[in-house]
C-alpha cells in the first residue's frame, strides 16, 4: 500500500491503479475506528482498488472548535486501512490541499441549512469544498460515506448533482449504515474525548432516540416528543442539546408531523468535551 502526500504523485498512482480496474474513494479525517474500516471493506466489494483520504480539513472547523485537538494518528490509520484492503492512502498537507492564494469556496444552500449547518456556520462550505477537491484529485468510480453524518451526505450528493460531477456520479455516492457500539452509541473519533463517566452516560442518546421514534410511530405528536427527547438527554447528563428534529430523509425539510415518505430523526448534543451527533430512520405512515 502506498501513502502519498503530494498531488502529482497521487495522480500518477491513481492512473496506474485505473489501468487494472475501478477505484473507490473513502474520505476520512483520520483517527480511524471500526466505522471507517467498515467503509473500506464495503468499498473493496464495490471496486477493484480502494483509495482512503486522511486529511483534517481546517476549512470545516469554526472558531473555538477542536481543530488543534482533533486526534491525528496517521501511522496507525495506515496500518488499519491496509489491513482492510486499501491500495493507497492520500494524506496531503494543508499546503498541498490549499496552496497559497487559494480563494475558492463551494456553498450548497438548502440541505446545508439548520442542524449542524446552523450550529456550525461555514462547516458545510468547508466539507463541500474539500470533498469536491478529493473527487477531482482521485476521480473515483464510487465514493462511500457513513450515514452517521446524514446532513453531510445530503450536502455532498446535492453538490455532485448540481455541478454535474461524473467521477463519481451522484448515484455512486453511497451511504453506509452507522456502525454502533454494543450499547448503541454511534462510533465516532470524537468519542475519544469522553471520560469514562461521560461515555457511560452517552449511551442515553441512542436509547432516547429509539424511544422517541417508537412514540412518533405510535402516533405521538412530533413537537412534544422531541421536547421530551431533549429533556431526557439533559436528565441523563448531557450539558445541552443543539437540535433534535424530524426531517424528510432526502430534502431535509423540517417536519412537524409524520409523513408518508422516508424520514430521519437527527440529534446533536453535548456531553463533557464532546459534541455527539446521531440519526435514525423513522417509518413512514
Amino acid at each position: 500500500m502506498q501513502t502519498l502526500h503530494e498531488t502529482d504523485p497521487l495522480r500518477r498512482a491513481v492512473a496506474h491503479l485505473r489501468q487494472s480496474g475501478t477505484i473507490a474513494l473513502v474520505p476520512t479525517m483520520g483517527a480511524l475506528h471500526e466505522g471507517h474500516l467498515t467503509l473500506v471493506r464495503e468499498a473493496k466489494k464495490r471496486a477493484d482498488h480502494v483509495v482512503v483520504s486522511i486529511f483534517v480539513n481546517p476549512r470545516q472547523f469554526g472558531p473555538g472548535e477542536d481543530l488543534d485537538a482533533y486526534p491525528r494518528t496517521l501511522a496507525r490509520d495506515c496500518e488499519l486501512v491496509e489491513g482492510a484492503g486499501a491500495a493507497l492512502v492520500w494524506a496531503p498537507s494543508v499546503e498541498a490541499m490549499y496552496p497559497a492564494g487559494f480563494a475558492t469556496n463551494i456553498s450548497v444552500s438548502g440541505v446545508s441549512e439548520g442542524l449542524c449547518g446552523g450550529s456550525r456556520p461555514g462547516h458545510f462550505d468547508g466539507v463541500a469544498t474539500v470533498v469536491c477537491k478529493l473527487f477531482n484529485q482521485v476521480q473515483p468510480d464510487v465514493a462511500l460515506f457513513g450515514e452517521k453524518d446524514w446532513q453531510q451526505l445530503a450536502v455532498i450528493r446535492r453538490m455532485a448533482r448540481d455541478l454535474d460531477l461524473t467521477a463519481p456520479h451522484v448515484d455512486s455516492i453511497l451511504g453506509v449504515p452507522t456502525v454502533r457500539e454494543a450499547d448503541g452509541l454511534a462510533r465516532s473519533s470524537r468519542n475519544a474525548y469522553l471520560s469514562a463517566d461521560d461515555r457511560s452516560r452517552a449511551a442515553a442518546l441512542p436509547e432516547a432516540m429509539k424511544h422517541a421514534i417508537g412514540a412518533i410511530e405510535s402516533g405521538a405528536p412530533v413537537p412534544a416528543t422531541l421536547d421530551l427527547l431533549a429533556h431526557a438527554l439533559v436528565d441523563a447528563g448531557f450539558a445541552s442539546v443543539d437540535y433534535a428534529e424530524l426531517r424528510d430523509a432526502q430534502s431535509l425539510e423540517v417536519l412537524s408531523e409524520r409523513e408518508n415518505a422516508p424520514m430521519r430523526l437527527l440529534v446533536a448534543a453535548r456531553i463533557g468535551k464532546a459534541r455527539l451527533i446521531d440519526n435514525m430512520g423513522v417509518a413512514p405512515v
